[in-house]
């Protein structure tokens, strides 16, 4: 998603959260700007040979296209984030067993989230696309306190199986973001430098 000419200031678009997760819209609500959310359809299958930051960053663009092309004079905010362990990604768990398994593979490990993030106006024809990037070190973890958790916090919907704005964040030694709300799934920094340079006066 290429760079492009910025609407005029001023000038308010409809806007659109193309994604069904509460925990974007949570987020996105902190800005203060009315919106409505989307949930676009959209094949997340990674292509063969590409990178975890790639794919976030195809599947940012590609739930934001899809939600402009029906919806042209609004302005759609499209979001993904994928984690990279050692250059493979790994999503979302879906199942207690796999978010078991998952946080195995993570435990003592340094791991990468990448959170991709897409603005575009299909009548205006501004795009523009950023990428966030967490770096996490989860504590060597103990298959006790893995079932312990998932059952107190069931972070089956989350990438890396830890809510760090819940109680995920006691499975973790540290975390380095320039952007930290990217790893609950939106950069907000991102977000609003992006939102202000489409037309819209953030705060």
């Amino acid at each position: 998603m290429s760079n492009a000419n910025a609407a005029p200031a001023g000038k308010t678009r409809p806007l659109i959260l193309a994604s069904g997760s509460r925990y974007r819209r949570t987020l996105l609500e902190r800005l203060g700007i009315p919106f409505d959310s989307v949930a676009p359809q959209v094949d997340e299958t990674p292509l063969a040979g590409e990178t975890p930051r790639d794919l976030a960053l195809r599947l940012a663009c590609a739930k934001a296209d899809a939600v402009a092309e029906t919806q042209p004079q609004s302005l759609v905010i499209g979001s993904d984030q994928v984690l990279d362990l050692d250059g493979r990604p790994e999503g979302k768990p879906g199942t207690h067993a796999r978010a078991a398994a998952q946080l195995q593979r993570l435990s003592g490990r340094e791991v990468v989230f990448h959170t991709a993030l897409a603005v575009c106006c299909r009548a205006s024809g501004f795009r523009r696309s950023d990428v966030a990037e967490v770096r996490v070190r989860f504590r060597k973890l103990e298959p006790a306190e893995i079932e312990r958790y998932l059952l107190a916090d069931r972070p089956y919907d989350c990438a890396g199986s830890a809510r760090s704005e819940s109680l995920g964040i006691a499975l973790l030694e540290r975390m380095v973001s320039d952007d930290p709300t990217a790893l609950i799934g939106l950069p907000l920094i991102r977000t609003a430098a992006l939102l202000r340079a489409a037309g819209l006066a953030i705060p």
